[in-house]
């Protein structure tokens, strides 16, 4: 399998059949197999009814995944991939607001070498102070904290090669934050404008609550993508700043006690100086507790600290030879 379609479904029965048309149109060319993974998230409409009629049409390429009740679209989008198969996969939504059209460009762009194509709603047609507004926002934030600058991380649409995705578990709204985890495995990744149309059909299921949430998950995702692997980093760091200041704090009322008399017991501060300094000696040893977990984490598992984008040699190189002759 070349190619695996994946789209979450809540509530969009009359979508679906004008999503298969469009897909269908945008693979018309394309000559390797394909296939499109729709993950119904406990619709309470007759959506699924709909894609078992997908099925029934085109069992070639359209296979259904029914959750039991509604996870939310970042556990349906992990259903998809864990149902999938394709050596590159396309995540997009199903309320046409994406456009299947754009598709065969992101795929060229994977054929350029890049490992992840996002795309990015440039002209994007949502209301601006409930959705645009929130979203840009969450944007710069999120960029500016994990240091991967894309204009647009709650564009659906966007084209992965399997492997730069298949080594962690989604949780929360954490879909959007693909392209970080991405790129902590030295992921090459491309922004692409990508076309953007007015929905048609159904309601949006999101509004501003969702940003609160992105923001919360965004604390995870920098844990996770920055000091998981040494988190003595974190805690360590913080915990040696708490002293230091401690430290300097208690220089301060030795001095003005020798120069000016004023008493160390009794002033505030000193009490501010020996909290800190013993939150500073307990964040250092819950760093070197989260080490310990580390590595039994890695070890027990015997996950790697590292990945490997390819490995060559002289069968490699004979082969590519063979296979540009």
């Amino acid at each position: 399998m070349k190619l695996s379609l994946i789209t979450p479904v809540y509530n969009e029965e009359k979508n679906l059949p004008l999503l298969y048309n469009a897909v269908q149109q945008a693979l018309a060319g394309f000559s390797e197999p394909w296939e499109l993974i729709l993950v119904d998230d406990g619709s309470q409409d007759d959506s699924l009814q709909a894609l078992q009629s997908l099925v029934e049409k085109d069992p070639q390429h359209v296979r259904v995944v029914a959750l039991r009740r509604n996870f939310g679209q970042t556990a349906a989008m992990a259903a998809g991939i864990d149902h999938s198969s394709g050596e590159i996969i396309v995540m997009m939504d199903a309320d046409l607001q994406n456009d299947p059209a754009d598709i065969p460009m992101m795929l060229e762009k994977i054929d350029e070498g890049y490992d992840l194509v996002s795309g990015w709603r440039k002209n994007r047609q949502d209301t601006f102070i409930t959705r645009i507004l929130p979203s840009r926002i969450a944007n710069k934030i999120i960029s500016a904290v994990t240091g991967v600058h894309l204009h647009d991380y709650g564009c659906s649409l966007k084209a992965y090669r399997r492997e730069v995705i298949t080594g962690f578990r989604l949780y929360g709204e954490m879909h959007r934050f693909i392209p970080v985890y991405a790129n902590s495995v030295g992921a090459k990744i491309i922004e692409v404008p990508v076309n953007h149309h007015p929905r048609k059909y159904g309601q949006a299921k999101y509004g501003l609550e969702r940003t609160i949430k992105v923001m919360l998950d965004l604390f995870t995702v920098k844990f996770l993508t920055s000091y998981s692997n040494k988190p003595i980093y974190l805690f360590g760091g913080t915990g040696a700043i708490l002293v230091f200041f401690s430290a300097l704090t208690f220089v301060f009322l030795a001095v003005r006690r020798l120069c000016f008399g004023i008493s160390v017991l009794e002033s505030p501060i000193f009490w501010m100086a020996i909290l800190m300094a013993i939150m500073g000696f307990q964040s250092i040893l819950m760093g070197l507790i989260a080490e310990l977990q580390t590595r039994t984490y890695h070890e027990s598992q015997d996950k790697p600290t590292y990945t490997v984008r390819k490995v060559i040699d002289a069968q490699s190189l004979s082969d590519e030879q063979l296979g540009n002759s």
